[in-house]
């Protein structure tokens, strides 16, 4: 890979995500309950817990794609609040519940994604980035597992977005997909607040804080 360590993503602006007393039900069964944390720009955090302990909803919550039971949320982009129906746009996401077009194209996947998050190099140079130049013209129903992964992180790390969601980044990644997980990391995170929901240290031990789900139950 080549060093992209100095790049600037070009109209990144800072954004801070303030979680207060926050708490998630399903119906009788509270998932997690008076949580508060502030996630600051530039910062690097990760969620813990046993699986099934609820770091996905959290990190769901806290993306605004799952609704909270009770405190509050507040966005501030450059110091201003924004509302909770334009947060979609600042963020960008790899998760393994989220489904890629596989009657499309890798090259037709990342080109239809750009039309609602902006990419920071030219869609060539993104797969090359991830390994994936052979199968630019490929439907993605015909890659493995690890291919279709390297495709979501190409599409969330190289989206022009000030916040970054992860979700067991390296699910179905072999060890050079693994690596390349960490480069991407070092090279396409400057400046971005990053959330990594996750129990393998080896995804999040970048994160200077670590928020174990389990303490709000």
């Amino acid at each position: 890979m080549k060093n992209f360590a100095l790049l600037r993503i070009s109209f990144l602006q800072n954004m801070d995500i303030l979680v207060n007393q926050v708490g998630k039900r399903y119906n009788r069964e509270w998932i997690f309950r008076h949580l508060s944390a502030t996630f600051s720009a530039g910062k690097y955090y990760a969620i813990t817990g046993p699986n099934g302990s609820g770091k996905s909803t959290l990190l769901q919550v806290i993306s605004g794609a799952v609704t909270y039971t009770e405190g509050k949320i507040d966005y501030s982009i450059a110091g201003k609040l924004m509302e909770e129906t334009s947060v979609f746009e600042h963020i960008a996401i790899a998760a393994p519940y989220l489904e890629l077009i596989e009657e499309m194209t890798a090259k037709e996947m990342l080109d239809f994604h750009s039309k609602f998050k902006k990419l920071v190099l030219p869609i060539d140079e993104i797969l090359s980035i991830v390994g994936l130049s052979k199968a630019t013209n490929k439907q993605i129903r015909y890659f493995s597992s690890g291919m279709k992964q390297r495709l979501k992180l190409a599409q969330a790390f190289l989206s022009d977005t000030p916040v970054l969601f992860l979700d067991e980044p390296t699910t179905n990644l072999d060890q050079e997909g693994c690596a390349l997980y960490h480069q991407l990391v070092n090279n396409f995170t400057k400046g971005k607040l990053v959330i990594v929901s996750s129990n393998d240290p080896q995804e999040y031990n970048f994160c200077s804080e670590v928020i174990d789900i389990a303490q709000y139950k």
